[in-house]
């Protein structure tokens, strides 16, 4: 990753929050890194080094700053632009692939031998897969200490570290602390209450037009897994090692989570995938300013600055949700899907459901699954299980579900974090009652492709007619060019207009 002195020093010396994440400032004479927006003096610039990483800081014998928690910035939006092997390697090892499956696992999923994706991460982001890796397991028990009670042993292996020893001496290099001064660190802040719960801050880049985001997801909430309350998005998640529940409330400056897990190992992917659901890496300033450039949308954009795209926790999920909505209205595929996880809970679980409570009840979020609290939605085997009498759909959407479910069972189509996108979409649609439509709103909300023009849907051509813009598919298409690299928010911008 090529960075330019002077374009970084401008944004130090301006302490402009929209480059956390972007870059890292180290700062020689101190010993320490830092976020571009860092209040602190601006270091002369004789003293100055830029990092891709904090793990390329932490390798040239750099800590954190306590000041301004680098380790808690916004993610590169890089990764929400490239496609490529590096993209895809690190949000697989946000969602903890190196940690669950080692470095053989990592490059086993991206298709290259550990030697080459070593040099590939290492020119790119300045430090190989293990260090990127550790540098995030700091940041994961650093959250542990300052939001739990736990004990530092059991920190130390929640946070994917392989001893105590190494717990320690990670953290004291990082942080220039022992893990029991970070947590004295912390003073009289009590703990959130119950096992389990963490409670943490989301950065973003502002702005955020967070009333976008929580309209989309209070129209397409299922029972039993999602709600919207309060301002606040409830649901349940399926992790790798067992379930959750997250509240995320919107806030100045962050996104305020509460977490409870049922695995703590589970922290790291857990925020990696809130943080996807809510487009929280994105480069709200360079999205706006390409759309703005377009007089048909300025009025929108700067009536509605920071417009995300919603993404998705789980792609399953999501196909699953784009197969039933196809040609249908999104209240239409809601009931079906209603039907859909009730017929499953009704087969499948011990105690008697009550049908009444599960469609559109508030549901209790201190309580696990086993007492009707907010639940993931139903895995690949689990939609195998159903019966024909639960789908409630012609036959060939029926099959063309278990068709996709058979494929994510067996591995024939992947569609993890860090998939291939195009790979991807090619697979989908090959199978039976997939076309491009379904692919492609895959594409823009489970894989994060922020170029996507949904112009064969009619929403979006009826929001085109209201800004007096092309209304055809494919007069849409060619005007559509001007708005790249981020037709996906202009998509969400059309449907809001309709």
């Amino acid at each position: 990753m090529e960075m330019d002195f002077e374009r970084c020093y401008r944004a130090v010396d301006s302490r402009d929050q929209r480059f956390d994440g972007w870059f890292y400032t180290g700062v020689t004479s101190t010993g320490i890194y830092c976020r571009p927006s860092c209040p602190a003096i601006t270091p002369k610039r004789q003293n100055v080094r830029f990092f891709p990483s904090a793990a390329a800081a932490q390798g040239s014998g750099l800590r954190a700053c306590r000041r301004c928690r680098p380790d808690a910035a916004p993610g590169s939006p890089l990764w929400d632009v490239r496609a490529d092997v590096v993209g895809r390697a690190m949000r697989l090892i946000a969602d903890g692939v190196v940690d669950r499956d080692g470095v053989p696992g990592l490059a086993s999923r991206l298709g290259y031998t550990e030697r080459h994706l070593h040099r590939m991460l290492s020119a790119e982001m300045g430090a190989g897969p293990l260090a990127l890796a550790r540098a995030q397991r700091a940041q994961t028990a650093r959250i542990l200490i300052e939001t739990t009670d736990l004990a530092m042993a059991e920190i130390a292996f929640a946070a994917g570290f392989g001893s105590v020893r190494q717990f320690n001496d990670t953290l004291r290099e990082v942080y220039a602390s022992a893990p029991s001064d970070l947590r004295t660190a912390r003073g009289r802040q009590q703990a959130p209450a119950g096992a389990g719960t963490i409670a943490l801050r989301l950065a973003y880049r502002p702005p955020l037009h967070s009333r976008a985001l929580l309209d989309f997801l209070a129209v397409r909430a299922l029972p039993g897994v999602e709600e919207v309350r309060d301002g606040t998005y409830h649901r349940g998640l399926r992790l790798p090692h067992g379930t959750a529940q997250v509240a995320l409330t919107p806030a100045d400056g962050h996104v305020a989570a509460t977490l409870r897990l049922a695995d703590l190992r589970d922290l790291a992917p857990a925020v990696a995938r809130c943080r996807r659901l809510l487009d929280l890496d994105a480069d709200p300033a360079a999205i706006d300013a390409t759309l703005a450039a377009d007089p048909a949308l300025a009025p929108a954009v700067a009536a509605e600055p920071g417009i995300r795209v919603p993404r998705s926790v789980d792609a399953f999920e999501l196909a699953v949700r784009a197969i039933i909505g196809q040609q249908v209205s999104v209240r239409s595929a809601k009931t079906t899907l209603t039907r859909l996880l009730l017929t499953h809970r009704v087969d499948h679980e011990v105690d008697e459901v009550d049908e009444d409570q599960i469609p559109g009840q508030p549901h209790d979020q201190q309580g696990g699954p086993e007492r009707g609290g907010l639940r993931g939605f139903l895995s690949a085997e689990e939609l195998l299980s159903v019966p024909d009498s639960g789908f409630g759909m012609p036959l060939g959407r029926r099959e063309a579900l278990r068709g996709l479910a058979r494929g994510v069972a067996d591995g024939s189509v992947d569609l993890a974090a860090g998939v291939d996108r195009g790979e991807a979409v090619r697979r989908l649609l090959a199978l039976p009652g997939i076309g491009p439509w379904t692919a492609n709103y895959l594409a823009m909300r489970a894989f994060g492709d922020p170029d996507v023009l949904l112009s064969s849907d009619l929403a979006v051509r009826r929001g085109a007619a209201a800004l007096g813009l092309p209304d055809t598919q494919k007069s849409l298409d060619r005007y559509a060019e001007r708005w790249r690299p981020w037709r996906s928010y202009a998509t969400i911008r059309l449907w809001r207009a309709a």
